[in-house]
């Protein structure tokens, strides 16, 4: 076994207990369950997952745990889509991939708002993760996977993004004063041609400040003739310039090879949505799973940083 990838073919490790949720983890009538962020406060782990409803749309749904591996939910969905405001029109077609950012003590919920104007990202914020505060509607049409930086760089507010342009997914950093108007745009990824991320590729979970820069998951998209395939890789960004890339992993951390990861509504997937690093070095990566689950797999956070930095036995 090569000694750069002790758990074999992908540097995560999935936990045995894989999928943490499912379909028949929920409480409610639903059709299936993926994309959820979890963070940690105190001893406990909030996880906010996107459950799609029979009818089509999506809402959110909170589960809790004592260890970050077994969760317990809620009976009832704590965020459903607006329905009268200035949201609404913009929400009529569900609430989805919600992604939480703790800044100066708020968690903040970016999440896509999709209707048949097509998906915009949304930001709300949450004191207890029942209740939520909508804030605004912060990107324009054909742009989703928004991530906030956990801290100010430079006095503002930061983000990553993927707006669609000519077909095309790529990464982009964008800066606001008040986190509703935004601006400063910059190109920040884009898919590699001949690769594993040679499509589309998008910000996974919030930054996480290293002594070698912002460390950002992210996921990436190849075409295939049997469709496309969703893997997780990393980036390292620097830390008072978020629009420059220091370094990229050449390798995924994290390919479908699952039969969950490989069946399901949507085949051959896996999306990270959040990440946990623990006070023993180890981190939880939470990704959904073929769009029908959530998993989890682990690493030393160290030996995932490295990824980033090329240092994990990859060739260019």
């Amino acid at each position: 076994m090569n000694e750069h990838f002790p758990f074999g073919r992908d540097i995560l490790r999935r936990f045995e207990g894989n999928p943490i949720i499912a379909l028949e983890d929920i409480p409610f009538r639903c059709n299936t369950v993926f994309n959820g962020a979890v963070v940690k406060r105190g001893n406990e782990y909030f996880h906010l997952l996107r459950v799609e409803s029979q009818q089509g749309y999506s809402v959110f749904a909170l589960a809790r745990s004592k260890d970050g591996l077994y969760f317990t939910l809620e009976d009832k969905p704590v965020m459903e889509p607006a329905r009268k405001g200035p949201f609404a029109r913009y929400e009529k077609r569900g609430i989805e991939d919600p992604r939480i950012t703790e800044i100066e003590g708020v968690y903040y919920v970016m999440y896509t708002a999709y209707s048949k104007y097509g998906p915009r990202i949304a930001l709300a914020k949450t004191e207890d993760f029942f209740h939520y505060e909508r804030i605004a509607i912060v990107s324009e049409p054909g742009n989703k996977d928004g991530i906030l930086f956990p801290e100010r760089i430079n006095g503002e507010y930061v983000r990553l993004d993927r707006p669609i342009g000519k077909g095309v997914g790529s990464m982009w950093v964008s800066y606001s004063k008040n986190l509703v108007d935004w601006g400063k745009s910059e190109i920040l990824m884009t898919p590699r041609q001949g690769m594993w991320d040679s499509y589309r590729i998008g910000a996974s979970v919030p930054p996480i400040r290293t002594e070698h820069g912002w460390f950002e998951i992210y996921h990436g998209v190849k075409k295939t003739a049997a469709g496309p395939i969703y893997r997780i890789g990393t980036v390292m960004l620097d830390l008072e310039k978020p629009d420059k890339v220091i370094a990229r992993s050449n390798q995924p951390i994290l390919s479908p090879r699952a039969d969950y990861e490989r069946i399901g509504d949507v085949g051959n997937v896996t999306f990270a949505c959040s990440a946990v690093v623990e006070d023993s070095g180890e981190i939880k990566v939470y990704y959904g799973a073929a769009d029908t689950c959530i998993c989890v797999a682990t690493a030393n956070f160290d030996d995932l940083v490295n990824t980033a930095l090329n240092r994990d036995g990859a060739h260019s």
